[in-house]
């Protein structure tokens, strides 16, 4: 199933979000509170985060749940970032990919993750598979339905499309093509956050950090109790900045 988190602001030890409050996304990898599918998201983890200077981010990736990572404490305890995406990963089915499953996936600037799951793939959705070419299909990180979405909204990003018609669009398609899936998108570029909604639960949290600066995180799930969080409607497409937040209807799919 998979829980998530996008966050831009300033620099932080992304540990101070990822592993610190009470329900942190690593307690979400065994406790969720509002996962509606699934109860423990422990076929792997990741983390995404952007340096200053450098707009191509550095990414780690394990197969294993977060809680066994001994290493990870260290790395998200000293790694300071203005923007990070992490994911947990519950599997929707088992695979040998590995760490190459396991969210974020990335190509040039942008992070992306996926939680929910895709009904009846690969057959269901084999007319959208069309749109990739040979090149692209050599280039799928996993094969999993996480990967394959992946790989339709990164051809709509290179084709030119703006990161929110991207997600909108595949998530309509894919939904046209499986309307049972669960299709909660989440992509940055280290500047701006796009998102959707679509069968999960997905919240925003946008306001002043504890030194005064504006910050935007993005999350499955609160990972505290701050007021300043706010649930997304569901079918939503939501876009965000550092200072702003914008949520949009997404239509269901023509059938």
């Amino acid at each position: 199933m998979c829980r998530h988190v996008a966050y831009l602001g300033d620099p932080v030890a992304f540990g101070e979000l990822v592993l610190a409050p009470e329900h942190s996304l690593s307690r979400q990898a065994w406790e969720p509170r509002t996962q509606s599918s699934g109860v423990v998201n422990a076929d792997g983890f990741g983390v995404g985060w952007y340096a200053e200077g450098d707009p191509v981010p550095a990414r780690y990736r394990r197969a294993v749940p977060v809680w066994a990572d001994t290493s990870f404490t260290d790395l998200a305890r000293v790694v300071r970032t203005g923007a990070f995406l992490a994911a947990v990963r519950g599997a929707t089915r088992p695979g040998a990919d590995g760490e190459a499953a396991a969210a974020p996936f990335g190509a040039g600037p942008w992070l992306f993750s996926h939680n929910g799951a895709v009904e009846g793939w690969p057959d269901a959705t084999a007319p959208l598979a069309a749109a990739l070419s040979p090149g692209e299909w050599l280039r799928l990180e996993a094969r999993t339905d996480s990967a394959f979405l992946w790989a339709l909204v990164l051809h709509r990003l290179r084709a030119g499309d703006p990161p929110e018609q991207a997600l909108g669009d595949t998530v309509r398609e894919a939904a046209g093509a499986a309307p049972a899936s669960r299709l909660n998108l989440l992509l940055t570029d280290g500047t701006r956050i796009a998102a959707t909604t679509w069968g999960n639960t997905l919240y925003s949290l946008t306001g002043p950090d504890r030194n005064g600066s504006p910050r935007t995180v993005v999350a499955s799930e609160p990972y505290d109790d701050d007021p300043l969080w706010r649930e997304v409607p569901d079918r939503t497409l939501l876009t965000a900045t550092r200072t702003e937040v914008t949520l949009t209807p997404l239509k269901e799919p023509s059938l």
